[in-house]
């Protein structure tokens, strides 16, 4: 069967696979590596103009490991869970410093390197090092899933145990890149999450799910769980020129190293411009909005703050006057740019107006 399966799989590649997608021209284990991380959770069409700006920036290992943090989270601002660009900058030092700038090419040590799991350095390995190994990304469980009939949702160790040995059993020896990519290419654009075209699949014939006519139940959903709501106050101050105060967030956590606005609760308003040195001369309530994240619901309250403070009595490290006029090369939080883009809009409806 591996055989029958790769070869059908390489033969719809060599026909119907795509080629010209940006991390597969110039390939180098950086290039890939990056490629996957930025892949993650994220659609293909959303990572393109994010890879290459990261690569006109940042071209090779070594330029990446001597940047500061905040330009990496500026270049990753927008594709969220920025835990990824953080270890990209954290394994990018590592590679620099104790492998001279050259990706270790074995599984352990790969996966040794923040941020790097088992499929991304099977990938890196595969595509990059022309090596044996097997992939596992979320367009390779679904395919495998219903190739296999593997019942269960692939979240749960003993259905990853189940498909890790489906994928290493048929992933080929010869051309194991090709294959790495149709796979993950057969899964984007034929075994897609709704709507699959079985009718155009070249391994219709052998996938279970297809024969028993079972092909929504595979691969199995994540049991629902209710996400808990949170609030809090997010203190938009703004100063006579127009520029927004700004507080880095921890570097590790939630929004580790990116900069957002000073949070409290609505009881704490008042207390917290005290604390920041701010003499508020206009506070008013933007409209309210949710941020989700993967486990919770954050309810978001903007309260605009128009501050006559003297700049310099708020100048400290942790904090920043971000310029509306020349914005600063710093890894924004979503709501930051979803309030600032709001802030923006009302200034030039105002203008239109006047």
């Amino acid at each position: 069967m591996p055989a029958s399966f790769s070869d059908r799989l390489l033969a719809w590649f060599d026909q119907h696979g795509r080629k010209h997608l940006p991390w597969q021209q110039d390939i180098s284990p950086y290039r890939v590596w990056v490629s996957e991380i930025m892949l993650q959770q994220t659609q293909v069409t959303t990572v393109i103009p994010y890879f290459e700006r990261f690569m006109d920036r940042f071209p090779i290992v070594n330029t990446l490991a001597e940047a500061d943090q905040d330009e990496v989270l500026h270049l990753w601002t927008g594709l969220g869970y920025y835990a990824r660009g953080r270890n990209l900058h954290k394994s990018a030092k590592i590679i620099t410093e104790q492998y001279n700038g050259e990706f270790p090419d074995t599984q352990e040590a790969l996966e040794a390197l923040p941020g790097i799991g088992r499929s991304t350095a099977g990938a890196i390995r595969a595509i990059a090092m022309q090596q044996h190994a097997a992939i596992l990304d979320g367009n390779v469980k679904r395919v495998l899933a219903r190739f296999g009939a593997v019942d269960g949702w692939p979240g749960q160790p003993t259905i990853a145990k189940d498909l890790w040995q489906l994928a290493e059993a048929l992933t080929p020896t010869a051309r194991t890149a090709d294959y790495t990519q149709a796979i993950m290419d057969l899964g984007a654009t034929l075994c897609t999450r709704s709507r699959p075209r079985c009718s155009d699949c070249p391994l219709s014939a052998d996938c279970q799910a297809f024969i028993e006519d079972a092909i929504a139940r595979y691969p199995g959903k994540k049991p629902k769980k209710d996400k808990p709501i949170k609030s809090t106050c997010m203190l938009v101050v703004q100063d006579a020129v127009g520029d927004l105060l700004l507080k880095q967030r921890p570097p590790s956590g939630l929004w580790g190293g990116l900069w957002s606005f000073p949070e409290c609760s609505p009881e704490e308003v008042d207390q917290t411009l005290e604390q920041l040195s701010i003499g508020a001369r206009n506070i008013n309530h933007l409209t309210p909005f949710r941020h989700t994240f993967t486990h919770f619901h954050l309810d978001i309250t903007p309260i605009h703050v128009k501050s006559e403070s003297n700049r310099d009595e708020v100048a400290e490290s942790g904090r920043l006057w971000y310029s509306l006029q020349a914005p600063q090369s710093v890894g924004l939080t979503r709501p930051v740019t979803k309030i600032i883009d709001g802030l923006t809009a009302r200034t030039i409806d105002r203008q239109i107006e006047s």
